[in-house]
């Protein structure tokens, strides 16, 4: 049997943009040297190509190179810093205990460079964390591509971008404070409070997710946190507690 009749319609289905991106991120460690670009530093491969990828799409004009590391970063020998870092934690947030130092290590690295920090949480008090340690910019992953590369354009003219929607959460905390509502009294975080909201509104999870722009699996992380912290068995219950 021939077990090679199939690989030329594999290599048929791929476009040409498709060759001309490979390309691209295949010879970043050479012909970019002496280019602006923006370093992505991500230890999973396949999320950094990906994040570079959209950005790429969403702006040609952007010169992306990954890293899995500074250090890796070091070993290309590239003759030019990048003019943005994009510093990717993910899941991690910038409050645990070696993520401000890894904050630190890159802007010490990288003195003329603009960091920006990008990870799941959007806490105020995360972002404000990832800035003191030494972030120019702070990229919650539940933004679209579009928001991130206003971010990096930001960052990379001297600005500093701390996403509105963290901050308006935060307006509603301490609006709860005054009127002794529930959501202070349980340290909500501000997306749970939207999320809670929500709940006792009645929404049903698909629509709380598509409203917030977040996957359905997400809302039911937050929707468990909350019911932790209201000692709740059910929504129904979260609901009933919330009014």
């Amino acid at each position: 049997m021939n077990t090679h009749t199939a690989l030329p319609d594999k290599i048929a289905s791929l476009q040409p943009t498709d060759f001309k991106y490979l390309s691209k991120i295949t010879d970043k460690g050479t012909d970019l040297d002496a280019e602006e670009y923006i370093l992505i530093i991500d230890p999973r491969a396949l999320d950094r190509e990906c994040l570079s990828r959209s950005l790429s799409i969403y702006n040609p004009a952007m010169n992306i190179v990954t890293a899995g590391s500074i250090e890796e970063w070091r070993k290309r020998h590239m003759t030019d810093h990048p003019s943005a870092i994009l510093l990717v934690f993910s899941s991690r947030k910038p409050t645990e205990a070696d993520a401000c130092d890894k904050i630190k290590a890159a802007a010490e690295t990288f003195r003329q460079s603009p960091v920006i920090v990008i990870a799941d949480s959007d806490d105020l008090g995360d972002i404000l964390k990832a800035v003191e340690c030494g972030a120019r910019g702070y990229i919650p992953t539940s933004v679209n591509i579009s928001v991130a590369a206003e971010a990096i354009a930001l960052a990379r003219a001297g600005g500093v971008f701390i996403p509105a929607s963290s901050i308006l959460a935060k307006k509603d905390v301490l609006s709860s404070v005054v009127t002794g509502s529930t959501y202070s009294n349980e340290a909500f975080t501000p997306r749970e409070i939207e999320v809670a909201e929500a709940l006792r509104r009645g929404k049903a999870n698909k629509i709380i997710a598509y409203e917030m722009n977040l996957c359905e699996s997400t809302v039911k992380v937050h929707i468990r946190n909350i019911m932790k912290k209201l000692n709740a068995t059910n929504r129904t219950e979260v609901a009933f507690k919330l009014k």
